[in-house]
C-alpha cells in the first residue's frame, strides 16, 4: 500500500539530496516511493535531515533532507509503502 506523504521541491545534483515537503510524518528506516510521470524510484530512508541537523523523523508541514541514490526530479510526488 502506498500513501503519499509530499512532493520534491528541491534537488542537489552534487550529494544526490532530495528536498522533501511532507504532507504527512516521514520517519528514518520508512520505505519511500519516488514517482514523476513514468519515473519511479524505490528505497528506505537512511538518512533525515532538517535544517542540516540529523533527526529520526519529520512531521506534516516540514521540509526534510533526504539523501537518494538516484536522481530524482523537482515536482516528483513521494510516497510511504507499507
Amino acid at each position: 500500500m502506498e500513501k503519499e506523504i509530499g512532493k520534491i521541491t528541491h534537488w542537489y545534483d552534487k550529494i544526490n539530496v532530495a528536498v522533501i515537503k511532507l504532507t504527512d510524518a516521514l520517519k528514518k528506516g520508512d520505505r519511500i516511493k519516488v514517482k514523476k510521470g513514468t519515473e519511479e524510484i524505490e528505497e528506505s530512508v537512511g538518512s533525515l535531515q532538517i535544517d542540516h541537523v540529523d533527526v529520526e523523523k519529520g512531521k506534516k508541514k516540514d521540509e526534510v533532507a533526504v539523501k537518494l541514490s538516484q536522481k530524482a526530479k523537482e515536482g516528483s510526488t513521494v510516497y510511504r509503502v507499507e
